[in-house]
């Protein structure tokens, strides 16, 4: 996977590496990565690819997800692809294909559309007071548009369990992390953004250790 630099993903970048507000701080990352071999991708995509085939050698029910997903060549080879640019976006982490599988979903526009309009907003309010014009949302999708022409994009989402994570480590409040893959230009984009408790380096959770779960976020506008 080589990465890619576009001018439009490098403005908003510009924008999400740091957005604080106060008790809490928002950051968002865009990379673009062209679906080519670089390094040791060619060896790393053929160990994921024996480890897929393991997997579905030992199954014994070809009808279940995540395995009727799995037998389609096409379908692995999406999935390492996504897999390899999470790799490269978390060098520091052990992605297993398969495991990686269960927590990927192909979405819509629209669900995505949904998700960062509701946890972006005041986000998107900082970009409105700093640079008026386009929303960030419009300025992004333009910006996606222009590197991987939304309209032949697949789009999926990561949701990995919390202890698999890397954002949750940094000690996020929440994170996505979306895929906007062009099978026709062999190209995808990550756009990870994430919310992260600015409390943690003041010791505010550390004191607050002995809160039962969830009972420190009771009063807490999320």
């Amino acid at each position: 996977m080589k990465f890619l630099e576009y001018t439009p993903l490098d403005r908003i970048n510009d924008f999400l590496r740091e957005i604080n507000l106060g008790e809490r701080t928002i950051e968002g990352s865009l990379e673009a990565y062209s679906c080519k071999h670089t390094g040791t991708d060619k060896r790393l995509s053929l160990s994921l690819e024996n480890e897929i085939l393991d997997y579905l050698g030992k199954s014994s029910d070809t009808d279940s997800s995540p395995v009727e997903f799995l037998l389609s060549r096409s379908s692995r080879k999406t999935l390492i692809y996504l897999v390899l640019t999470l790799y490269h976006m978390y060098p520091d982490y052990d992605l297993s294909a398969v495991k990686a599988h269960q927590f990927f979903t192909e979405e819509s526009w629209d669900t995505f559309k949904q998700i960062f309009e509701t946890y972006m907003l005041e986000a998107s309010k900082e970009w409105i007071e700093t640079y008026g014009g386009s929303s960030l949302l419009e300025t992004l999708y333009k910006a996606l548009d222009e590197v991987v022409n939304l309209s032949d994009c697949e789009i999926y989402s990561y949701n990995p369990d919390s202890d698999a994570d890397p954002l949750l480590e940094k000690g996020a409040i929440w994170s996505f992390s979306f895929f906007f893959y062009n099978r026709k230009l062999k190209r995808v984009v990550s756009f990870s953004f994430c919310c992260l408790s600015n409390l943690v380096g003041d010791g505010f959770l550390a004191d607050n250790l002995c809160y039962e779960d969830g009972e420190i976020f009771d009063n807490m506008d999320m």
